[in-house]
């Protein structure tokens, strides 16, 4: 892969993890509740996720998982569904807590430890549950790989997409945490829980009406 075509990947690389998407509206609550701190741990789950996905799509499988109407609709809606459900359970929540139930967080309940792998998990689930991060994977890396060394770019442009997915994290927790000082009181945070809530409702609609893509 030349550095020209590396060029071209790093800015369009970088927007695609900058967008606003269900992670990293995650990652602003989390943000918001936890600190900085705990927003970007616990968003390791989802790099944990996007770099499996990665390699699924790096061995070819991504195109066999968007080629299937079955699985494809099975991952959608089952992505679709979680994303409503925690973003119901974040408009409904309190001023700073998520509800303990089917698997989602207590800011007040636990070790830390153990919040920290539910919020991990958490991320994994959105991340792992969005049919959109395979089809920028199995459409948009080959775009720049570079046949003659497919494993070699393909490994490159996967360890830049999460580096460059942690930056954005931390940005979005940063900004999280700001809103949270901002937010100060019970009546400010229960407004941002309603709508970071209603973002997750819209991002698991949204979800839900994907198409999948053309085949052949």
């Amino acid at each position: 892969m030349s550095f020209q075509h590396y060029g071209f990947f790093l800015p369009a690389c970088f927007a695609i993890n900058m967008a606003l998407g269900p992670n990293n509206v995650l990652s602003l609550s989390n943000g918001a509740r936890d600190g900085v701190r705990s927003s970007v741990c616990a968003a390791f789950g989802r790099l944990l996720a996007f770099a499996v996905m990665i390699a699924i799509a790096g061995f070819g499988l991504g195109a066999l998982l968007l080629a299937s109407q079955t699985l494809f609709t099975l991952l959608k809606f089952g992505g679709a569904a979680y994303l409503v459900w925690i973003g119901i359970k974040l408009f409904r929540g309190g001023p700073a807590q998520f509800s303990s139930s089917a698997g989602e967080v207590t800011a007040s309940s636990g070790p830390a430890s153990g919040k920290l792998r539910r919020l991990a998990k958490q991320e994994f689930l959105v991340a792992a549950g969005n049919p959109k991060a395979i089809l920028v994977f199995t459409a948009f890396f080959p775009q720049f790989v570079d046949p003659s060394a497919y494993a070699t770019s393909f490994l490159v442009l996967g360890t830049t997409f999460l580096a460059l997915e942690l930056v954005a994290i931390t940005v979005y927790s940063v900004i999280g945490a700001r809103l949270g000082t901002l937010a100060n009181g019970t009546r400010g945070f229960r407004w941002f829980n309603r709508v970071s809530g209603s973002l997750m409702i819209v991002f698991g609609v949204l979800l839900a009406f994907l198409r999948r893509p053309a085949v052949g």
